[in-house]
């Protein structure tokens, strides 16, 4: 018998069992409590008529300054808002911006300059427009205010031969942009000039996702087909595969986890549940890890904040922002908390940028949640801190917006 061990007798035929101590080991999070409250109705963004398009997108994206969402109606309009204006948007009052001569289905903010942005859309263009400083669709006290539309693009980039479903502006460089079409083919623009670098037509099939890694040295495309493809956006050619990473049908979305070489699908299995792989990119036959999330319908998006290393996922048709906090070891994911929930399903996501938050309230991240009929619901994900002083510890540096180099 030795000291510290618990004994058991039992009738089996070794008569003692010995157990020992475990030590348990609690594992120490900055980011373990981060809450979100349900925002006001005075901060929401409400009155607009959404467009009846579906497909992989994510219906709204953002910059630190402004938000872009696909509104119903003829020429494609789009309605811009900022995010220190919230209140009721008036059709045909608001100031919106139209230039196509088809429905939007994609959008993307220039992460270098927070009032460009890139419009895809069924006529097969591509549209570079430019946020005038006065745009105000909204006034201070939340009502409507009379503009003008914004017609005239900076831009037009043309070459693919049909619809243009996707738009990625690359992370670092100034003025490029990702783009995938229904032609099956991957291009990747200098707007710059007004022309694409390269061009990979051979997707398969139709795209569900296009990612850039951290630095802009690979681009990830996911396709219908079943095959996730890292591309060399410089030579327009596959550097890697994953065949089926997912055995389900449901469209896969992507995210690269920092500079980390980890990689991150997220999918169905055969069984419809939702679920979430961990991938090396030095090895992709098989995945690091695999966390069944649940068995609802939707498509989970991940918005990955590769600063603080904190995942969050939320499916279009649900209520509920799960946060997540990765790790570069096993078991790589962590669950946080309950996150944010509530009734009203999102019909997309996006993330704000580093830039545009309160630090001072100990904002870490912004998700843009965009639903059907309520409006757009800026959440606040804040970690409590009792200090009213800067708190460097949950804010790394993050990205400036200052590109690091040009096409």
């Amino acid at each position: 018998f030795e000291p510290g061990h618990h004994y058991y007798y039992s009738r089996s035929e070794s008569p003692i069992v010995c157990i020992s101590k475990m030590a348990f080991k609690i594992r120490t999070s900055k980011y373990r409590h981060i809450f979100c409250d349900a925002p006001k109705p005075e901060e929401c963004f409400t009155g607009f008529k959404l467009s009846t398009l579906t497909g992989d997108q994510q219906y709204i994206k953002a910059s630190a300054k402004y938000f872009a969402v696909a509104l119903f109606g003829g020429g494609g309009p789009i309605m811009v808002g900022r995010h220190d204006r919230p209140g009721r948007f008036e059709s045909g009052t608001s100031s919106i911006v139209q230039g196509h001569k088809g429905a939007v289905l994609d959008f993307d903010f220039n992460p270098f300059d927070d009032s460009m942005f890139a419009s895809a859309s069924e006529d097969t263009t591509i549209k570079i427009w430019s946020i005038p400083d006065d745009w105000e669709p909204t006034d201070e006290n939340g009502l409507a205010k009379k503009g003008d539309p914004l017609e005239d693009s900076l831009v037009d980039l043309v070459g693919h031969r049909k619809k243009v479903t996707l738009l990625r502006f690359h992370p670092t460089a100034s003025n490029v942009l990702g783009s995938c079409s229904s032609d099956y083919s991957v291009k990747v623009w200098d707007i710059e000039k007004g022309e694409e670098i390269s061009s990979f037509n051979e997707m398969g099939d139709l795209a569900h996702d296009i990612v850039w890694d951290v630095n802009g040295d690979q681009l990830a495309t996911s396709c219908k087909d079943k095959i996730v493809r890292l591309m060399d956006p410089r030579a327009g050619s596959v550097s890697g595969t994953i065949d089926k990473p997912h055995e389900g049908v449901k469209s896969v979305k992507l995210s690269y986890m920092g500079d980390t070489g980890k990689f991150l699908t997220v999918g169905a299995s055969r069984q419809s549940a939702r679920e979430v792989k961990i991938w090396d990119l030095k090895n992709l036959s098989e995945p690091l890890t695999c966390e069944t999330i649940d068995t609802a319908s939707g498509v989970l998006v991940p918005l990955y904040d590769s600063d603080t290393g904190v995942l969050y996922l939320s499916g279009k048709g649900d209520g509920i922002v799960r946060p997540y906090e990765f790790e570069d070891k096993n078991p790589y994911l962590h669950r946080l908390n309950d996150g944010f929930r509530s009734t009203a399903p999102a019909k997309g996501v996006c993330m704000v940028p580093k830039r545009g938050l309160d630090v001072m309230a100990c904002e870490t991240a912004r998700i843009m949640k965009l639903t059907n009929n309520q409006g757009v619901h800026p959440l606040k994900f804040i970690v409590p801190r009792k200090s009213d002083a800067f708190q460097d510890d949950i804010f790394p540096d993050c990205a400036s917006a200052t590109p690091a180099h040009t096409a």
